[in-house]
Parts: C-alpha cells; sequence; structure tokens
C-alpha cells in the first residue's frame, strides 16, 4: 500500500471536503451561536466621569456604576434559517468562505489520516487470516488520527477563522484573502504558537473522528458482506459510510464545540483571553448555556458528517479501483 494509500486518502478526502464545505460553514456559525452570553473577563463595570464633582470621597473624580445584566438569548436559529440567513446578508459566495482552507486541512490531515490508517491495518492484522479486530482497528483509527491532525492545525484554525468571519461586525473582520494569508497574518500578529491553538482539542477530536468514523465503516461493511446482506458495491458503500457518519457525529460533536470556540477567540494584547483552554472553555459554556450547547449545530454536523463520510468513500472506493494496478 505505502504511498498509494496516502494518494487514495487525500483525493478522496479533498472531493468530499470540498462538495460538504457549505455545511461545514453552517455548524462552525450555529456552534458560536450564544457565544456572546459567556462572561468577558475584560468588563466587570462601567465607569463613567460625572458632568459636576460629587462631594464624595468614595468616588473623586469618577463614578462607578455595575455592568448592566445581559440580554437575554436569542432564539437560536436552525441549520436551515442560519444557511438563508447567510445567503441573503453576505451572498452565495459566503457559503464558500474559508474552502482554500478546507483544500488545504484535507491535503494534510485527512491525507496523513488515510494513509497512516491503511498502513497500521495491514502491519496488525492477523497474518493467517488478514482480519484486524474492532478493538485494533480503533486503535489505528486513534494514533492516525492524532498524527494528522497535529500536522494539519493551522489549516484548521484558519478554516474555522474563514468561516466565521462572516458573524463578526464588519470593523471587527479580520478578511483574510485565503489561507495563506491568513497563517501569515496569525504568525505576525500573534506569533507561530497561534498556529496550534486549539491543538490538544484538534487532535483528541481528530482521535475520535478517525477511530469512529473509519473503524465503524469497515466494521459495519464486512458485517454486511458476511451476512450476504449485500454485495460489495455501491449500496454496501453507502450504508456503511452513513453508519460511520453518525457514530463519528455522536462522538465528536462536543469536542468540536469547544474546539471550534477556542480556535475562534479574538486575543488582543494586554487583555485577558475569554478562555484560558479547553476545559474552561467547556465550563464557561456549560454554566451560561448548559450542557446541550455542547451539542450545538449537530443537525448540520449529522448532515454534514453523512454526504461528507458517503463522498469521502465511495470516492476512495472508485479511486482505488483506478488506482489498482499501480
Amino acid at each position: 500500500m505505502g504511498v498509494k494509500g496516502f494518494v487514495e486518502g487525500g483525493i478522496a478526502s479533498v472531493v468530499a471536503g470540498c462538495s460538504t464545505h457549505p455545511l461545514d460553514l453552517i455548524k462552525v456559525r450555529m456552534q458560536l451561536q450564544g457565544e456572546n452570553s459567556v462572561p468577558n473577563p475584560n468588563h466587570h463595570i462601567h465607569s463613567l466621569r460625572p458632568a459636576y464633582a460629587f462631594n464624595s470621597a468614595a468616588a473623586p473624580g469618577t463614578l462607578h456604576i455595575p455592568a448592566p445584566p445581559p440580554p437575554p438569548p436569542a432564539a437560536k436559529a436552525g441549520p436551515v434559517s442560519v444557511g438563508i440567513k447567510i445567503f441573503q446578508t453576505e451572498g452565495v459566495s459566503a457559503l464558500f468562505s474559508g474552502v482554500s482552507a478546507t483544500v488545504l486541512r484535507q491535503t494534510l490531515y485527512s491525507t496523513t489520516r488515510m494513509g497512516l490508517y491503511e498502513i497500521f491495518k495491514q502491519k496488525w492484522s492477523d497474518p493467517d487470516s488478514g482480519t484486524l479486530s474492532l478493538g485494533r482497528k480503533i486503535a489505528a483509527g486513534l494514533v492516525a488520527g492524532g498524527i494528522g491532525a497535529a500536522v494539519g492545525n493551522p489549516a484548521d484554525v484558519a478554516m474555522v477563522r474563514m468561516q466565521a468571519d462572516g458573524r463578526l461586525p464588519v470593523s471587527e473582520r479580520r478578511n483574510y484573502k485565503s489561507v495563506f494569508d491568513a497563517i501569515t497574518r496569525m504568525s505576525k500578529q500573534e506569533g507561530i504558537t497561534s498556529l496550534w491553538r486549539g491543538s490538544s482539542l484538534t487532535v483528541n477530536r481528530a482521535m475520535i473522528v478517525t477511530a469512529s468514523q473509519l473503524a465503524s465503516y469497515d466494521q459495519v461493511k464486512e458485517i454486511i458482506l458476511e451476512k450476504g446482506l449485500m454485495k460489495d458495491g455501491l449500496g454496501t458503500h453507502v450504508t456503511a459510510s452513513f453508519a460511520a457518519g453518525f457514530v463519528a457525529s455522536v462522538a465528536s460533536n462536543p469536542v468540536d464545540v469547544i474546539k471550534t470556540r477556542v480556535m475562534n477567540m479574538k486575543v488582543e494584547p494586554g487583555t485577558t483571553p475569554p478562555y484560558n483552554g479547553a476545559l474552561d472553555c467547556a465550563l464557561k459554556t456549560i454554566r451560561a448555556e448548559g450542557p446541550m450547547a455542547l451539542y450545538k449545530g449537530f443537525i448540520p454536523t449529522i448532515s454534514r458528517q453523512g454526504p461528507f463520510t458517503v463522498v469521502l468513500f465511495v470516492t476512495l472506493e472508485q479511486v482505488r479501483k483506478v488506482l489498482k494496478d499501480f
């Protein structure tokens, strides 16, 4: 297999990533809904300088009043509403914001994880039967996903920011021209380490997604073929893909929400970051919005993960047929 496994996985991943990019963008926007209700550590009080001097020793020249209570949270929009709003306010091209980052991310992350998974499958398969147990499939997915995520994290950060940019006020938008512009500006303005912001979350999510997605696909496909339910064709590939997409969505959504928020946070020099890490982000999110906030964007996640997984594996099977003689 060797290099061919990386090539096959890379081609399939780029095709799947580009074709489902608008759904991924909608998912990111939904995951950021309600984020403004999380307390900002830089804003505790409002200071007003009175027009006339007050005879008060406690506040010479400055009047401190408590910050007003936050407004009640707005009703959360569904994926269709979010998509329509993006189309109406930002144009149809906005649905493909950050697509260059998606291409780079899939090229780095998915090519690595798909290729390594195939290598591990070969190395760890039973030499007599040629089969691989579910436990070893999961282990192969965990290792391959973690390595792939570490390689692709800069593109992942850029993709999240480019997808989320349109929800910010015009004056606060980053307006990255491309994924390379995003990576260059982040390196200059926030330091090279900003490219690996949220990397622990990216690695954790990638390990969960890869293990659940690839292992589930292989396992379901094997069961279908062993039971004689269907032949090894398009029907089997689609059925196994949908099952794999559902399992991956359920397992990864909480980590994905936290990852999106940590990567998207704006860190100004001299101010306290909104989150001090993944755990702090999770706790603040749960306190401010409730535990189900960790499943925000689940409908677009599974709506995207399902088609993405189907396109990924159907394309992969076809690419394998084309390259089988190489």
